[in-house]
């Protein structure tokens, strides 16, 4: 048996602005537009794509499952991520590891290092 991931799909109001930000935070685009599910390419950060799938009820706790992406300059790309909706909830570090915790503008966290 093998195994790919297809999707990191996130739960979410309105799938189409969700992922329309993602799209422009990774530098990707939008593929395919079914009005309840949206995806994004995610070849720029190493996933085939994001899905952006739309939920009856609202987020209401910490997420299990987040994306941790890499960066070549954390402060310039967390900074980016700020001015396009992001909001920094936390900076961790021990060593040989630094990341900045986010939130997109639906309430998912993520992370940078």
């Amino acid at each position: 048996m093998s195994f790919s991931v297809e999707h990191v799909t996130f739960d979410c109001d309105d799938p189409k602005a969700l992922a329309a930000w993602w799209a422009e935070a990774i530098g990707s685009d939008i593929v395919d537009d079914f009005g309840v599910f949206v995806t994004v390419d995610g070849a720029p950060i190493g996933v085939h794509q994001l899905g952006f799938g739309k939920v009856p009820e609202p987020k209401t706790t910490k997420s299990r499952v987040h994306l941790d992406l890499r960066s070549d300059d954390r402060a310039a790309d967390v900074a980016r991520l700020i001015e396009l909706g992001a909001k920094q909830v936390a900076e961790h570090e021990m060593p040989g590891l630094a990341w900045t915790v986010l939130i997109d503008p639906a309430g998912n966290e993520f992370c940078v290092s």
